[in-house]
């Protein structure tokens, strides 16, 4: 019979049970029926494959390569405690839990205890379409795939960088100033569909101000005027917080020349979303963590390639899109725009063919941006003035 060491006791199951988990720290030898020797050694490696909620952390543990075992289901604060114990069992400790609403919290505090913890890209779990999906599911898979990134599969997740908390910081504000737009923009459709709902059309981007509202206050009912007061005085509160947000982060920027039609705003949202350009190591990895690269099918002799596959940064791929069609613009000279600009200028040009080719010109400002930010160019070399 083998002791079992108390400290190292799981918690509750799902199914109120208990069981224990022997874990010796030195070897130790036991007689079998067959009188010969089993050596009993000391835990190597512990991988944990969590489903993480605001009240709960559902965990899967794999101790030595070994099958999952049954899954545990945690409080906060439980959880971490019960990871110390973790920690000074084995010398290596692995644990992931998919990217979501709860930031990067849990894993700051998991590498402070001197775990690895990985954050991955959320993915459905449910590869063969059983449509069954619940925590311990969803963690007995992150334990399978954990194991194999750990034995060296590259490709069983991907993992998401975790941003320093300053990099954190930045570029939450700058997507507040994008969830106000939002506010803005939803507050004013909204007027709309008030005014139409009786009969009026507001035109005009702006109908809440200036003389479009002047124009309105003569032209509507008095009960219209009256719902469209409210909304009106709200847009006005979000509008003044959008301004104040949108100079914060223009004036963060440090005194540098920018090429023409890539302003402050842009090449800080850029910037922000990115946080460290010299985490790629090539422009392939750039362009594909913009989601701008085409869809591709092929087997054999054929190849398909079809519309981008949106499989990366969608505020980042917003910001390039529009600095594209600035560029177009401001920059005649630049290296990209030179290239396509017969094309886009092309009578027979449709208006898909034209928005392909803005996506180009933005798959190859992200490039050439992460060249720049890195020091591998200049952007007069570029064309960019």
């Amino acid at each position: 019979m083998v002791g079992v060491d108390p400290k190292l006791t799981w918690g509750d199951h799902g199914s109120g049970s208990r069981y224990r988990e022997s874990v010796m720290k030195k070897p130790i030898t036991r007689q079998n029926s067959r009188t010969s020797t089993t050596a009993i050694t000391a835990v190597e490696c512990i991988k944990l494959g969590l489903d993480v909620h605001v009240d709960s952390i559902t965990v899967v543990r794999i101790v030595d390569g070994q099958g999952p075992q049954p899954a545990q289901r945690f409080e906060p604060g439980r959880f971490v405690a019960w990871v110390q114990k973790q920690v000074a069992a084995a010398p290596k400790v692995f644990a992931c839990y998919e990217a979501g609403p709860l930031g990067y919290g849990l894993q700051r505090q998991l590498s402070a205890l001197g775990a690895v913890c990985y954050v991955v890209r959320p993915r459905d779990w449910d590869e063969y379409g059983s449509s069954v999906k619940t925590d311990q599911r969803d963690a007995h898979e992150l334990a399978l795939c954990l194991d194999r990134y750990v034995s060296g599969n590259q490709k069983a997740f991907s993992v998401v960088r975790v941003p320093t908390p300053e990099e954190e910081q930045r570029r939450s504000r700058s997507r507040h100033r994008v969830s106000l737009l939002r506010e803005v923009q939803r507050l004013a459709q909204q007027g709309r569909g008030i005014a139409l709902y009786y009969g009026h059309r507001l035109r005009g981007s702006g109908w809440w101000s200036g003389a479009l509202w002047t124009e309105h206050q003569q032209s509507l009912p008095a009960h219209v005027l009256k719902l469209l007061g409210s909304l009106r005085r709200l847009i006005a509160v979000a509008e003044e917080e959008l301004k104040a947000v949108t100079r914060e982060i223009e004036g963060s920027a440090k005194s540098q020349e920018l090429p023409a039609g890539l302003g402050r705003l842009s090449a800080q949202i850029l910037d922000r979303e990115v946080g460290d350009w010299s985490r790629f190591g090539n422009r392939r990895q750039v362009a594909s963590y913009t989601g701008l690269c085409p869809r591709e099918d092929s087997s054999g002799p054929r190849r398909f390639q079809g519309s981008i596959n949106k499989h990366g940064n969608r505020r980042l791929r917003t910001v390039l899109i529009e600095c594209a069609w600035r560029l177009l613009r401001f920059q005649p000279q630049y290296r990209s725009v030179k290239k396509w600009r017969p094309l886009m200028e092309d009578p027979r040009a449709t208006s898909s063919r034209r928005k392909r080719i803005i996506t180009a010109i933005a798959r190859q400002l992200a490039v050439d941006w992460w060249r720049i930010r890195t020091g591998r160019v200049q952007a007069k070399s570029l064309g960019l003035v």
